[in-house]
């Protein structure tokens, strides 16, 4: 019975892989376009993440700064994450960490990347709006339910719409969508890889 409910997951996960692929390659060439035209336009991503995707998005900063799969110089990105040193102090966390961060960070032309696995909570909806006050662009990659997102998003911003629920399911896929996105970048500004 534990074998099946294992092999399940994988069954489940794959069929989500597929339906996400047909659902989200358009927004996802809208995506890599957005974060190239700020980074090209001298502008950078800030990221800023609820739940568990704050750490996919810790990671997929580094991996921007750092290196994805191919050697480049490092990419402007900043994951918002005082909040975790704050939390440790035993400070109480404000609902405008984010949008006090974006409201310091952020200038026109850049972009905030906005995650989250689970509804968007007040912290995020506050940053997707302070973003908005500092001209720039927002990619939200959430679940298909996202209560309050949908009417604060503006007709350049990108909706990456994950079509599950379960926030491990949800996670699974924004791993993929990030993955996605750096590949995405480089092609652009390395061209394609050299197949040998």
């Amino acid at each position: 019975m534990l074998e099946q409910r294992i092999q399940q997951q994988f069954f489940d996960s794959a069929d989500l892989m597929v339906r996400a692929a047909e659902a989200l390659s358009r927004p996802l060439a809208d995506a890599v376009q957005a974060v190239l035209g700020a980074i090209t336009g001298g502008g950078k991503l800030l990221v800023c993440g609820g739940g568990g995707s704050a750490a996919l998005g810790h990671q997929f900063v580094a991996q921007l700064v750092g290196r994805f799969e191919r050697e480049r110089p490092g990419l402007p990105a900043i994951a918002l994450g005082a909040e975790a040193t704050l939390a440790a102090a035993g400070t109480p966390l404000p609902d405008d960490r984010y949008a006090r961060a974006l409201q310091a960070l952020g200038q026109p032309g850049d972009v905030l990347l906005l995650l989250c696995d689970e509804a968007p909570s007040d912290p995020l909806l506050a940053a997707l709006d302070a973003a908005h006050g500092q001209d720039m662009t927002v990619i939200a990659l959430t679940p298909a339910a996202a209560p309050g997102l949908a009417e604060r998003l503006s007709e350049t911003d990108v909706r990456l719409a994950v079509p599950h629920e379960r926030p491990a399911r949800v996670r699974e896929v924004q791993a993929v969508v990030l993955n996605c996105l750096c590949d995405g970048v480089d092609l652009q500004l390395l061209g394609e890889q050299d197949p040998s």
